[in-house]
């Protein structure tokens, strides 16, 4: 990376990142973080959005063929078209990644996710082949995965990416 490419904390310090991580987090329970280009946080600000996710974390199997799969192919689909991408990650929960794109740039992404789609249901048979996880024990975990709507995540993508657009349009007006 050459000292002329934009940074996530050129557009904000960290904490002013984790602020916004915090109130998505707030006002939806999804797990909120913003992440680099490489796919890594940069805050450790860590909320989870139920007690399925940090298990699956926990592993090695789970955080790189279930957790870091999902961001980095959504991130990805949201660099290669500048819009922001919901899906489901291979455990059934649902991930809405927005892109940080500065001048034509990709510098990052914000990512949520920890959720279940209303009509979507977490795959314990899937995460159990991954993982090793017991899948009664992923079932078990899986009871308190709290639901949200498509209407109510389209609402939070429109959100994030307007506040996100902000911030940019905040940056370029005080960096000509």
């Amino acid at each position: 990376m050459s000292d002329t490419e934009t940074k996530l904390t050129d557009l904000l310090p960290l904490e002013k990142w984790a602020e916004i991580e915090d109130d998505i987090y707030e006002q939806t329970g999804l797990e909120s973080s913003v992440f680099n280009p490489k796919g890594i946080r940069i805050t450790d600000n860590k909320k989870w959005a139920n007690r399925l996710c940090p298990e699956i974390k926990a592993t090695d199997k789970g955080q790189a063929f279930i957790c870091a799969v999902a961001h980095m192919n959504l991130a990805e689909m949201s660099r290669q078209t500048g819009e922001p991408v919901i899906e489901e990650c291979d455990a059934g929960l649902v991930k809405l990644v927005v892109p940080i794109i500065v001048n034509g740039e990709f510098i990052g992404a914000f990512g949520a996710c920890g959720l279940m789609l209303e009509d979507g249901e977490v795959d314990t048979f899937l995460i159990n082949k991954i993982t090793d996880i017991d899948e009664e024990k992923a079932a078990s975990l899986a009871t308190d995965v709290k639901t949200i709507s498509r209407e109510a995540l389209e609402s939070l993508r429109d959100q994030v990416k307007d506040r996100i657009d902000r911030i940019i349009a905040d940056y370029a007006g005080a960096n000509p």
